[in-house]
C-alpha cells in the first residue's frame, strides 16, 4: 500500500498558520491533519470549525483529515464537514452510538474513521470495521504534542492489518523515521507526524525519509 505522510497543524506556528499549511503542501505531504481537542474528552483544548475552513482557503486543493478528540463528535461532524473537513475521525471512546456517527459522515459526504488510544483493547473497534474507511491507533496518549511512541500498541496494527489486508491504517504520535518505519513493518500505511515535521528546516526532506 501507499505510505502516506500527514504533518499535523498541533504543531505548527500558531503566528504563521497559512505560511505553515502552504510549507506541509508545498513538502509533499499527502494531507494535513488538524487535531480539534475538547477539554472534557482530552486535557487540552485546540482548534474549532473555523480553523478547517481556513485550511480549505489558504490551499483548496490540500486534503484536510481531522480529528476529533470530543466526547460528543456527533454533535459537531456537520459542522465540521461544512467548514471543508474531508475525512472525520472520531474515538472509540466517545459518548456517542458510533454506528449512527459514522453513518452520518459518511452521508455528509465525508470519509468516516475510528481511534484507538492507547489503553483502549482493540477488540473494541471491531464492530465497526464495516462502517469505518480507516483506523488510527494513538501511539501515545492523545491531548498534547511532543510525547514519546508507545510501542505497545504496535500487536493492534498487526491484528488490525490481518483482518483488514485494504484498510487504511493511521498512526499518530512520536512519530519520527525511526518509529515511522516501526509503525509500517506492524501494519500502518499513514503516519502523522507533528514536532519532528514542522520543527524541521527542511521539511520537504523529512517527509522523504518518512516514505523510504
Amino acid at each position: 500500500m501507499k505510505i502516506e505522510i500527514l504533518p499535523s497543524l498541533l504543531a505548527a506556528d500558531y503566528g504563521r498558520l497559512a505560511e505553515e499549511i502552504l510549507r506541509a503542501q508545498d513538502a509533499g505531504a499527502d494531507a494535513l491533519h488538524i487535531d480539534i481537542m475538547d477539554p472534557s474528552f482530552v486535557p487540552n483544548l485546540s482548534f474549532g470549525p473555523d480553523i478547517v475552513a481556513l485550511c480549505r482557503k489558504v490551499a483548496p486543493g490540500f486534503y484536510r483529515h481531522v480529528h476529533l478528540m470530543m466526547r460528543r463528535p456527533d454533535l459537531y461532524a456537520a459542522r465540521f464537514v461544512e467548514c471543508g473537513a474531508q475525512t472525520l475521525q472520531v474515538h472509540i471512546e466517545a459518548d456517542c452510538d458510533l454506528h449512527d456517527t459514522l453513518k452520518m459522515i459518511s452521508s455528509l459526504g465525508a470519509k468516516p474513521a475510528l481511534v484507538l488510544n492507547p489503553e483502549t483493547p482493540v477488540e473494541r473497534i471491531f464492530p465497526y470495521l464495516d462502517e469505518a474507511k480507516e483506523v488510527l491507533v494513538m501511539t501515545v496518549h492523545p491531548g498534547k504534542g511532543g510525547q514519546s511512541f508507545i510501542r505497545e500498541v504496535l500487536p493492534k496494527l498487526e491484528i488490525l492489518r490481518r483482518m483488514r489486508p485494504e484498510m487504511d491504517l493511521m498512526v499518530d504520535g512520536g512519530i519520527n523515521d525511526n518509529t515511522g518505519k516501526e509503525s509500517i513493518a506492524a501494519g500502518a500505511n499513514q503516519l502523522v507526524a507533528g514536532s519532528w515535521l514542522f520543527g524541521a528546516g527542511d521539511m520537504k526532506s523529512k517527509i522523504a525519509r518518512l516514505r523510504s
